[in-house]
């Protein structure tokens, strides 16, 4: 009994305490960030840096750090099987890099004066990659060992050997801009 009596005391008390210190009464208090401003930095963003990133922070309007090369494929990687941006190549690498520049299609990415165009076989780690397969064209991300990371592989977000699309083009540098 009298530990159910304490207990109401101290119920009470943290009830008190809680009021005042909505109302600005007592000592000064830190105000709880929103959540959708604050989140909790965990072990894994540790192990992982580049997870720290916004995903679709380009594609909001909103540009933040700059992307590193390592960190786009960390992108692509993460999302392997993943069907959600099937059909949408230019915007996946996009927001891989966190890209501010939007091109309306992997072609016109490849024909825009965004980058040099380089039509050797042995793209760079992170480089964009691009196939005439349709009208619209098709972009990867390079590992740079010869495979590329993209969407339309079966259907989904994928590993595959450089020419396993049709007509390659070439490569141009990937990056954040």
């Amino acid at each position: 009994m009298e530990s159910r009596k304490l207990l109401k005391i101290i119920g009470t008390l943290g009830v008190a305490a809680a009021i005042a210190a909505g109302t600005g009464a007592g000592t000064a208090t830190a105000e709880q960030a929103p959540a959708e401003v604050y989140s909790q930095i965990t072990a894994a963003d540790i192990a992982d840096p580049t997870a720290i990133l916004p995903v679709d922070s380009a594609d909001s309007g909103e540009i933040g750090a700059l992307q590193t090369v390592e960190g786009a494929i960390g992108w692509f990687r993460a999302r392997d099987g993943s069907t959600e941006h099937d059909g949408y190549c230019e915007r996946a690498v996009r927001l891989a890099w966190n890209r501010a520049t939007h091109h309306a299609s992997a072609i016109d990415h490849w024909r825009s004066s965004d980058g040099a165009r380089h039509t050797g076989a042995n793209p760079p780690r992170g480089a964009f990659v691009f196939w005439n397969i349709s009208s619209f064209g098709h972009v990867g991300l390079s590992d740079g060992d010869g495979g590329v990371w993209a969407t339309s592989v079966n259907g989904r977000i994928g590993h595959v050997g450089l020419h396993y699309f049709a007509n390659y083009l070439g490569w141009k540098p990937g990056n954040s801009n």
